[in-house]
Protein backbone atom coordinates (compact mmCIF):
# COMPACT_ATOMS: atom_id res chain seq x y z
CA UNK A 1 0.00 0.00 0.00
CA UNK A 2 1.20 3.18 -1.11
CA UNK A 3 1.53 5.63 2.48
CA UNK A 4 1.50 8.99 0.34
CA UNK A 5 -1.52 10.83 0.30
CA UNK A 6 -2.67 13.83 -2.02
CA UNK A 7 -0.84 12.95 -5.18
CA UNK A 8 -2.66 10.41 -6.23
CA UNK A 9 -2.39 11.64 -10.36
CA UNK A 10 1.91 10.75 -9.71
CA UNK A 11 1.23 7.81 -8.18
CA UNK A 12 -1.50 5.96 -10.66
CA UNK A 13 1.11 7.17 -13.37
CA UNK A 14 4.46 5.81 -11.36
CA UNK A 15 1.80 2.26 -11.23
CA UNK A 16 1.01 2.61 -14.81
CA UNK A 17 5.13 2.42 -15.88
CA UNK A 18 5.63 -0.28 -13.28
CA UNK A 19 3.13 -2.50 -14.74
CA UNK A 20 4.17 -1.59 -18.57
CA UNK A 21 7.77 -1.98 -17.30
CA UNK A 22 8.66 1.46 -18.66
CA UNK A 23 10.08 3.31 -15.91
CA UNK A 24 12.46 6.61 -16.27
CA UNK A 25 16.37 6.18 -15.19
CA UNK A 26 15.61 8.95 -13.17
CA UNK A 27 12.80 11.18 -11.39
CA UNK A 28 12.92 14.61 -10.38
CA UNK A 29 10.02 15.25 -7.60
CA UNK A 30 9.65 18.92 -6.99
CA UNK A 31 7.31 20.49 -4.28
CA UNK A 32 7.51 22.54 -0.73
CA UNK A 33 9.38 20.84 2.39
CA UNK A 34 7.40 18.18 3.94
CA UNK A 35 5.08 17.15 1.34
CA UNK A 36 5.50 13.95 0.66
CA UNK A 37 8.49 13.75 -1.58
CA UNK A 38 10.43 11.37 0.69
CA UNK A 39 7.28 9.43 1.70
CA UNK A 40 6.99 8.85 -2.60
CA UNK A 41 10.50 7.91 -3.25
CA UNK A 42 10.29 5.16 -0.44
CA UNK A 43 6.99 4.08 -2.08
CA UNK A 44 8.31 3.43 -5.85
CA UNK A 45 11.44 2.19 -4.21
CA UNK A 46 9.19 -0.49 -1.89
CA UNK A 47 6.93 -0.81 -4.79
CA UNK A 48 9.61 -2.10 -7.35
CA UNK A 49 11.47 -3.99 -5.06
CA UNK A 50 8.94 -5.48 -2.99
CA UNK A 51 8.90 -9.21 -2.85
CA UNK A 52 5.01 -9.61 -2.83
CA UNK A 53 2.36 -9.86 -5.61
CA UNK A 54 0.69 -6.84 -4.50
CA UNK A 55 3.89 -4.29 -3.87
CA UNK A 56 3.96 -1.73 -1.70
CA UNK A 57 3.23 -4.30 0.72
CA UNK A 58 4.87 -3.11 3.90
CA UNK A 59 4.46 -6.14 5.34
CA UNK A 60 7.19 -7.87 3.78
CA UNK A 61 11.03 -7.79 4.80
CA UNK A 62 12.20 -5.85 1.81
CA UNK A 63 9.75 -3.12 2.62
CA UNK A 64 10.18 -3.30 6.01
CA UNK A 65 13.89 -2.64 5.97
CA UNK A 66 13.77 0.04 3.29
CA UNK A 67 10.94 1.84 5.57
CA UNK A 68 14.15 1.31 8.57
CA UNK A 69 16.90 2.77 6.03
CA UNK A 70 18.50 -0.52 6.75
CA UNK A 71 18.11 -1.62 2.86
CA UNK A 72 21.21 -1.79 0.89
CA UNK A 73 20.02 -1.17 -2.38
CA UNK A 74 17.93 2.01 -1.46
CA UNK A 75 21.19 4.36 -0.73
CA UNK A 76 20.36 7.97 0.49
CA UNK A 77 22.66 11.14 -0.07
CA UNK A 78 22.27 13.90 1.42
CA UNK A 79 24.53 17.20 2.49
CA UNK A 80 25.70 14.93 5.42
CA UNK A 81 26.50 11.83 3.30
CA UNK A 82 29.75 10.61 3.27
CA UNK A 83 31.22 13.18 6.30
CA UNK A 84 32.96 12.75 9.11
CA UNK A 85 30.08 13.42 12.34
CA UNK A 86 31.95 15.58 13.65
CA UNK A 87 31.63 17.98 9.83
CA UNK A 88 27.95 17.53 9.63
CA UNK A 89 26.68 20.74 11.27
CA UNK A 90 28.95 22.31 9.10
CA UNK A 91 28.15 21.02 5.43
CA UNK A 92 26.32 23.47 3.25
CA UNK A 93 26.20 21.43 0.01
CA UNK A 94 26.25 17.64 -1.31
CA UNK A 95 30.06 17.19 -2.16
CA UNK A 96 31.45 15.43 -5.38
CA UNK A 97 32.69 12.56 -3.46
CA UNK A 98 29.55 11.78 -2.19
CA UNK A 99 27.53 11.41 -5.53
CA UNK A 100 31.05 9.53 -7.03
CA UNK A 101 31.80 7.46 -3.75
CA UNK A 102 27.98 6.90 -2.79
CA UNK A 103 26.37 7.13 -6.05
CA UNK A 104 28.20 6.36 -9.24
CA UNK A 105 30.96 3.96 -8.32
CA UNK A 106 27.74 1.88 -6.42
CA UNK A 107 25.62 2.37 -9.51
CA UNK A 108 28.05 -0.10 -12.00
CA UNK A 109 27.58 -2.76 -9.44
CA UNK A 110 24.24 -5.24 -9.10
CA UNK A 111 21.56 -4.80 -6.84
CA UNK A 112 22.45 -7.04 -3.51
CA UNK A 113 18.74 -8.04 -2.67
CA UNK A 114 16.44 -6.47 -4.65
CA UNK A 115 15.31 -5.70 -8.40
CA UNK A 116 16.51 -2.06 -8.20
CA UNK A 117 19.17 0.22 -6.57
CA UNK A 118 17.45 2.91 -5.94
CA UNK A 119 19.55 6.19 -5.18
CA UNK A 120 17.39 9.38 -3.22
CA UNK A 121 19.21 12.72 -3.42
CA UNK A 122 17.89 14.57 -0.71
CA UNK A 123 17.89 18.28 -1.31
CA UNK A 124 19.27 17.98 -4.92
CA UNK A 125 19.57 21.30 -5.17
CA UNK A 126 21.93 21.72 -2.71
CA UNK A 127 24.73 19.53 -4.61
CA UNK A 128 27.55 21.36 -5.80
CA UNK A 129 28.33 22.47 -9.22
CA UNK A 130 31.57 19.17 -9.47
CA UNK A 131 28.57 17.12 -7.97
CA UNK A 132 25.96 18.16 -10.07
CA UNK A 133 29.04 17.35 -13.31
CA UNK A 134 29.30 14.07 -12.05
CA UNK A 135 25.90 12.64 -11.48
CA UNK A 136 25.17 14.12 -14.83
CA UNK A 137 27.87 11.56 -16.40
CA UNK A 138 25.31 8.70 -14.55
CA UNK A 139 22.46 9.89 -15.75
CA UNK A 140 23.69 10.34 -19.52
CA UNK A 141 24.27 6.62 -19.47
CA UNK A 142 22.71 5.01 -16.25
CA UNK A 143 22.91 1.26 -15.37
CA UNK A 144 19.80 -0.31 -16.78
CA UNK A 145 19.06 -1.84 -12.70
CA UNK A 146 19.63 1.87 -11.23
CA UNK A 147 17.10 4.36 -10.29
CA UNK A 148 17.87 7.82 -9.63
CA UNK A 149 15.33 10.16 -7.97
CA UNK A 150 16.30 13.76 -6.80
CA UNK A 151 14.43 15.73 -4.27
CA UNK A 152 13.89 19.75 -4.30
CA UNK A 153 12.20 22.54 -2.91
CA UNK A 154 14.01 24.66 -5.18
CA UNK A 155 14.03 23.60 -8.55
CA UNK A 156 16.13 26.23 -10.14
CA UNK A 157 18.67 25.82 -8.27
CA UNK A 158 19.48 22.11 -10.63
CA UNK A 159 21.31 22.79 -13.25
CA UNK A 160 18.83 22.71 -16.47
CA UNK A 161 20.88 19.86 -17.81
CA UNK A 162 20.13 17.66 -14.73
CA UNK A 163 16.07 18.47 -14.93
CA UNK A 164 15.92 17.77 -18.68
CA UNK A 165 17.02 13.91 -17.70
CA UNK A 166 15.26 13.41 -15.27
CA UNK A 167 10.87 12.62 -15.63
CA UNK A 168 9.62 15.47 -13.60
CA UNK A 169 6.83 15.17 -11.06
CA UNK A 170 5.36 17.79 -9.02
CA UNK A 171 3.65 17.47 -5.73
CA UNK A 172 1.03 19.59 -5.17
CA UNK A 173 -0.24 20.59 -1.73
CA UNK A 174 -2.50 18.67 0.21
CA UNK A 175 -5.91 19.72 0.67
CA UNK A 176 -6.31 20.98 4.30
CA UNK A 177 -9.24 18.56 4.64
CA UNK A 178 -7.25 15.44 3.93
CA UNK A 179 -4.58 16.21 6.24
CA UNK A 180 -7.61 17.40 9.21
CA UNK A 181 -8.89 13.70 8.39
CA UNK A 182 -4.98 12.08 8.97
CA UNK A 183 -4.46 13.86 12.09
CA UNK A 184 -8.13 12.53 13.25
CA UNK A 185 -6.76 9.39 13.54
CA UNK A 186 -4.59 10.59 16.85
CA UNK A 187 -5.88 10.02 19.75
CA UNK A 188 -6.46 12.39 22.01
CA UNK A 189 -6.54 15.70 19.55
CA UNK A 190 -9.32 17.94 19.41
CA UNK A 191 -11.31 18.94 16.55
CA UNK A 192 -9.99 22.74 16.64
CA UNK A 193 -5.93 21.80 17.25
CA UNK A 194 -6.99 19.09 13.60
CA UNK A 195 -8.35 22.21 12.15
CA UNK A 196 -5.32 24.61 12.52
CA UNK A 197 -2.89 22.49 12.19
CA UNK A 198 -4.14 21.43 8.66
CA UNK A 199 -4.67 25.23 8.09
CA UNK A 200 -1.40 26.30 9.27
CA UNK A 201 0.56 23.63 7.45
CA UNK A 202 0.51 25.27 3.83
CA UNK A 203 -0.52 21.35 2.31
CA UNK A 204 2.36 19.68 4.08
CA UNK A 205 1.17 16.72 5.80
CA UNK A 206 5.19 15.89 6.98
CA UNK A 207 4.57 19.35 8.74
CA UNK A 208 1.34 18.56 10.72
CA UNK A 209 2.48 15.54 11.95
CA UNK A 210 5.93 16.85 13.36
CA UNK A 211 3.62 19.41 15.01
CA UNK A 212 1.62 17.34 16.54
CA UNK A 213 4.70 16.12 18.69
CA UNK A 214 7.01 19.40 19.01
CA UNK A 215 5.64 22.73 20.57
CA UNK A 216 8.45 24.82 19.58
CA UNK A 217 6.63 26.10 16.53
CA UNK A 218 4.02 27.45 18.58
CA UNK A 219 6.28 28.88 21.33
CA UNK A 220 8.29 30.34 18.38
CA UNK A 221 5.28 31.81 16.55
CA UNK A 222 4.11 32.97 19.96
CA UNK A 223 7.02 35.19 20.65
CA UNK A 224 7.45 36.74 17.05
CA UNK A 225 3.91 37.69 17.39
CA UNK A 226 4.29 39.50 20.11
CA UNK A 227 7.34 41.33 19.00
CA UNK A 228 5.56 42.00 15.30
CA UNK A 229 2.55 43.91 16.33
CA UNK A 230 3.83 46.76 18.18
CA UNK A 231 6.44 46.96 15.99
CA UNK A 232 3.12 48.55 13.40
CA UNK A 233 3.17 51.99 15.66
CA UNK A 234 7.07 52.29 16.25
CA UNK A 235 9.24 54.64 15.17
CA UNK A 236 12.15 54.11 12.78
CA UNK A 237 14.48 54.35 15.67
CA UNK A 238 12.89 51.56 17.85
CA UNK A 239 12.77 49.53 14.62
CA UNK A 240 16.43 49.87 13.76
CA UNK A 241 16.85 49.00 17.42
CA UNK A 242 14.78 45.77 17.42
CA UNK A 243 16.84 44.56 14.15
CA UNK A 244 19.93 44.93 15.89
CA UNK A 245 18.61 42.80 18.64
CA UNK A 246 17.69 39.85 16.52
CA UNK A 247 19.85 36.66 16.31
CA UNK A 248 18.34 34.98 13.36
CA UNK A 249 20.21 32.88 10.56
CA UNK A 250 19.24 32.36 7.01
CA UNK A 251 16.53 30.33 8.39
CA UNK A 252 15.16 31.61 11.02
CA UNK A 253 15.22 35.21 9.34
CA UNK A 254 13.11 32.64 6.24
CA UNK A 255 10.32 31.11 8.84
CA UNK A 256 9.86 34.87 10.69
CA UNK A 257 9.35 36.22 7.24
CA UNK A 258 7.14 33.32 6.28
CA UNK A 259 5.11 33.92 9.47
CA UNK A 260 4.96 37.30 8.90
CA UNK A 261 3.37 36.78 5.64
CA UNK A 262 0.47 34.18 6.28
CA UNK A 263 -0.66 37.13 9.22
CA UNK A 264 -0.86 39.16 6.45
CA UNK A 265 -2.52 37.07 3.96
CA UNK A 266 -5.13 36.52 6.62
CA UNK A 267 -5.49 39.63 6.99
CA UNK A 268 -6.26 40.39 3.64
CA UNK A 269 -8.42 37.47 3.12
CA UNK A 270 -10.81 39.44 6.29
CA UNK A 271 -10.68 42.80 4.52
CA UNK A 272 -12.49 40.99 1.73
CA UNK A 273 -14.36 39.14 3.36
CA UNK A 274 -13.30 35.93 3.23
CA UNK A 275 -12.56 35.03 7.11
CA UNK A 276 -13.46 31.20 6.22
CA UNK A 277 -10.09 30.97 4.24
CA UNK A 278 -7.66 32.31 6.87
CA UNK A 279 -4.76 29.84 8.17
CA UNK A 280 -4.14 31.81 11.77
CA UNK A 281 -7.63 30.71 13.45
CA UNK A 282 -6.45 30.99 16.68
CA UNK A 283 -5.73 34.54 15.90
CA UNK A 284 -8.80 35.76 14.28
CA UNK A 285 -9.47 38.34 17.20
CA UNK A 286 -6.45 39.96 16.38
CA UNK A 287 -6.22 39.79 13.06
CA UNK A 288 -9.60 41.57 12.55
CA UNK A 289 -8.52 44.04 14.62
CA UNK A 290 -5.46 44.70 12.69
CA UNK A 291 -7.88 44.57 9.57
CA UNK A 292 -9.26 47.76 10.80
CA UNK A 293 -6.88 49.78 11.28
CA UNK A 294 -4.93 48.56 7.83
CA UNK A 295 -5.47 49.66 4.73
CA UNK A 296 -5.86 47.09 1.74
CA UNK A 297 -3.08 49.15 -0.54
CA UNK A 298 -1.01 49.10 3.09
CA UNK A 299 -1.39 44.90 3.39
CA UNK A 300 -0.50 44.54 0.01
CA UNK A 301 2.08 46.61 -0.37
CA UNK A 302 3.79 45.04 2.50
CA UNK A 303 2.83 41.04 1.13
CA UNK A 304 5.06 42.53 -1.71
CA UNK A 305 8.40 43.79 0.42
CA UNK A 306 8.06 40.35 2.34
CA UNK A 307 7.84 38.26 -0.90
CA UNK A 308 11.15 40.52 -2.27
CA UNK A 309 12.87 39.45 1.12
CA UNK A 310 12.04 36.20 1.04
CA UNK A 311 14.19 35.84 -3.00
CA UNK A 312 16.92 38.19 -1.73
CA UNK A 313 17.34 35.52 1.18
CA UNK A 314 17.58 33.03 -1.45
CA UNK A 315 20.34 34.75 -3.48
CA UNK A 316 22.26 35.36 -0.15
CA UNK A 317 21.47 39.30 0.73
CA UNK A 318 22.70 40.33 4.10
CA UNK A 319 20.38 39.75 6.92
CA UNK A 320 19.88 43.09 8.96
CA UNK A 321 20.07 44.87 5.27
CA UNK A 322 17.02 42.57 4.29
CA UNK A 323 15.34 43.06 7.77
CA UNK A 324 16.47 46.89 7.35
CA UNK A 325 14.30 47.68 3.80
CA UNK A 326 11.63 45.48 5.84
CA UNK A 327 10.80 47.94 8.42
CA UNK A 328 10.93 50.63 6.14
CA UNK A 329 8.37 48.90 4.00
CA UNK A 330 5.82 47.84 7.03
CA UNK A 331 3.28 50.02 7.47
CA UNK A 332 3.46 53.13 9.91
CA UNK A 333 0.58 53.52 12.47
CA UNK A 334 -0.03 56.35 14.93
CA UNK A 335 0.26 55.68 18.56
CA UNK A 336 -3.23 55.77 19.00
CA UNK A 337 -3.77 52.09 17.43
CA UNK A 338 -4.12 50.95 20.69
CA UNK A 339 -5.50 47.48 19.76
CA UNK A 340 -2.29 46.51 17.77
CA UNK A 341 -0.26 47.54 20.67
CA UNK A 342 -2.61 44.97 22.85
CA UNK A 343 -3.09 42.33 21.03
CA UNK A 344 -5.64 39.72 22.58
CA UNK A 345 -5.32 36.16 21.71
CA UNK A 346 -8.22 34.43 20.78
CA UNK A 347 -9.29 30.78 21.20
CA UNK A 348 -11.65 28.89 18.68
Amino acid sequence: MWQTIGQDRIINFLKESIGRNSLAHAYLFVGPPHVGKMTLSLDLAKALNCSNAESPCGQCRICQRIDQGKHPDVIHIDKNAGRDPKDRKKATEISIDAIRDLLQRSANLPPFEGKFKIFIIDNADLMSAEAANCLLKTLEEPPPHVIIILLTAEEKMLLPTVVSRCQRFELKPIPATEIEARLSLIDGMSAERRRLLARLSGGCLGWAMSATKDESYFSYREVRQKEFFPLLTSGWDERLSYIQQLSLDRNGAEDTIKLWLSWCRDVLLIKYNCDGAINNLDRMNDLRSWANILTVIEIKEFIDGLNKALNYLFYNANLHLVFEVLMLDMPKKEKRAEQILHPVSSNL
